[in-house]
């Protein structure tokens, strides 16, 4: 059943609550393992996932998508597809992220209706963050906040970023890159409102710890 089309209120309420960690999958060939790992970020306290792997074929894509939205929704949190709107539509996934290169947010969300999530990536560009808005995204990342071992290229989104974003944005903020749990902090400060983690979640030697760790940075920043 697509709990996303049966309850399209559901949206409004991620909306409100995309609050704390956020994870990122790390590329796995193996769906078992995948899973495992999913499941304790969520025992851990993971407020959404992101399924990404660029590496894995379209059939096995398929599966693992498959096999984490089920964690997701026995978990009560949203699963979205990075960068891949027909595999969020084909398996009947909660929201699908996309950066720059991808779907235009618009088409994006004239696909998806309105009972899914959809987030945009937008580097260190508060423009783009404000016309992905405009567009219909529902939540807005930006990085990397810090140096990233996933992408050691990429631009890096200063803290006076998230400050002027949460001014001016009226839409939740997702941190990403490079962050751990010694500077999530930071961004956190400075108006994220979810830090998005692959690394210092999946590569922990405790994956459910790591998860509780970041959590509880949120408890402490919360009014």
């Amino acid at each position: 059943m697509d709990l996303a089309r049966a309850r399209p209120d559901r949206r409004v309420t991620w909306f409100a609550e995309l609050r704390g960690l956020y994870a990122v999958t790390p590329d796995e060939s193996d769906v078992d393992v995948l899973a495992d790992k999913v499941r304790k970020a969520l025992s851990g306290g993971a407020r959404i996932v992101q399924y990404r792997n660029k590496s894995a074929s379209a059939a096995l894509r398929g599966r693992q998508g498959a096999a984490l939205l089920a964690l997701c929704r026995a978990a009560r949190v949203p699963l979205v597809i990075n960068d891949d709107l027909d595999l969020a539509t084909e398996i009947g996934a909660d929201g699908v992220h996309l950066g720059r290169a991808d779907t235009p947010i618009a088409a994006a969300r004239a696909r998806l209706g309105k009972g899914r999530l959809l987030g945009a990536s937008c580097y260190e560009r508060l423009e783009l963050a404000l016309a992905a808005r405009e567009a219909g995204a529902d939540y807005i990342a930006f990085g990397s906040a810090f140096p990233s071992a996933t992408k050691p290229g990429a631009t890096r989104a200063p803290l006076s970023l998230y400050r002027e974003a949460k001014a001016r944005l009226d839409s939740p903020i997702v941190a990403i890159g490079g962050i751990t749990t010694e500077n999530a902090p930071f961004v956190i400060d400075a108006g994220a409102d979810a830090v998005a983690v692959i690394s210092a979640l999946f590569d922990a030697p405790d994956i459910e710890a790591s998860a509780r760790s970041f959590s509880r940075l949120f408890e402490k920043n919360d009014p």
